[in-house]
């Protein structure tokens, strides 16, 4: 039992320690710099597995909040390299002042707070207007993968505003420190690194308290909590829009560490591409999420660099490899191994006749009434 409780936090001190000491040791400036985009994708990765693996609200439009989130730090990094004067955006763009919506974000206080309350207000109202109606499921999946459509398209039709197409870039100061010095990186990957792993620590203290338990009872059974005096629609709510503030935080983080935020970044496709790695990690298991936001952005690098004509069908392949092979993704396939490990280990002494455990869902189920 000793040993079953320290198999955790050694497992995560281990990470902890090739992420923080062994990858800046070994890793050049710009390997590290992917890395750290990496685990930017990883938080919005473990805010998606929160949502759809904890609660089962399969979110499409997580390039939402990321978005609001990178935008909210790209406005400030842009007003303070303007130094007064207008952004080089607006210039070209034939803005002869700066608009209101700007103007708060000169202050950094302003500017980072919204980073994270901004995106966490909207999925709070979202999650209100949309769970309050039982609007689950699939039809859930649809009505986020609109909105990030359409935030795409206000983003690239507001050329004077959030700089169209081309998006928000060449920053060159973040709080008095020059982007471009290696050692100005070296420090936010650090950043983000520690924070990756707070918000982990965090999310599973989460899920591992009574809220959680109850957000896995609505996941399981949604009619059966709210029979019990429950109300499903605030714990989703709850969920989503602390989803959406990783998401916004990753935002923020990825600006300055990779200097750019476009729409591009933000839409379908990228929110598509962030499930899949959720799935390929492992949906159930708060870890295995941000372990398939790695994989999977190192394997687009690694076939981009080394098939540049066919790297999508190579990342295809994988997604559909994994998915044949593991359902539950590498996690999980990693737990089925320990298991039938385990089985076969006992089986000289186990008792074949014993009655079948209680499933996941039926011991939350349980716990809650």
């Amino acid at each position: 039992m000793n040993l079953a409780r320290l198999k955790g936090p050694g497992v995560f001190a281990a990470v902890a320690v090739l992420a923080l000491v062994v990858a800046p040791l070994l890793l050049e400036p710009f390997r590290l710099g992917l890395l750290a985009k990496y685990l930017c994708f990883a938080i919005i990765a473990l805010g998606i597995g929160l949502a759809w693996g904890q609660g089962g609200m399969l979110a499409l439009g997580q390039g939402v909040f990321f978005g609001l989130g990178g935008y909210a730090m790209a406005m400030h990094l842009k007003l303070v390299d303007a130094q007064g004067d207008l952004p080089d955006f607006m210039v070209w763009s034939g803005v002869e002042q700066l608009p209101a919506l700007w103007k708060p974000f000169a202050n950094p206080v302003f500017a980072l707070a919204m980073v994270i309350v901004g995106p966490m207000l909207i999925a709070t109202v979202l999650g209100l207007l949309v769970f309050r109606q039982r609007v689950r499921g699939a039809y859930f999946a649809i009505l986020t993968q609109a909105l990030a459509a359409a935030f795409v398209i206000l983003l690239v039709g507001q050329q004077g505003l959030t700089g169209g197409t081309n998006g928000l870039t060449n920053f060159f100061d973040l709080f008095g420190r020059d982007l471009a010095d290696d050692s100005t990186q070296r420090g936010l990957y650090f950043v983000v690194a520690v924070t990756c792993g707070l918000l982990y620590l965090g999310a599973r203290q989460l899920v591992n308290s009574r809220f959680g338990r109850l957000l896995i009872a609505v996941r399981d059974g949604e009619d059966r909590v709210r029979f019990l005096g429950y109300d499903p629609a605030r714990v989703k709510t709850v969920t989503f829009a602390i989803s959406a503030g990783m998401a916004g935080l990753a935002g923020a983080l990825f600006v300055p560490v990779v200097g750019i935020i476009s729409p591009a970044l933000l839409g379908v496709v990228p929110s598509l591409e962030l499930v899949v790695a959720v799935a390929v990690g492992g949906r159930f298991a708060l870890a295995g999420a941000i372990l398939g936001a790695v994989v999977m952005g190192y394997a687009k690098t690694s076939f981009s660099e080394q098939f540049a004509d066919g790297w999508l069908y190579l990342q295809g392949a994988l997604f559909i490899l994994v998915m044949t092979l593991a359902p539950k993704g590498i996690v999980g396939l990693a737990a089925s191994a320990r298991d039938a490990l385990a089985r076969r280990r006992a089986a000289p002494g186990g008792d074949p006749g014993h009655p079948p455990a209680a499933t996941p869902g039926m011991r939350v189920m349980e716990e809650v009434s």
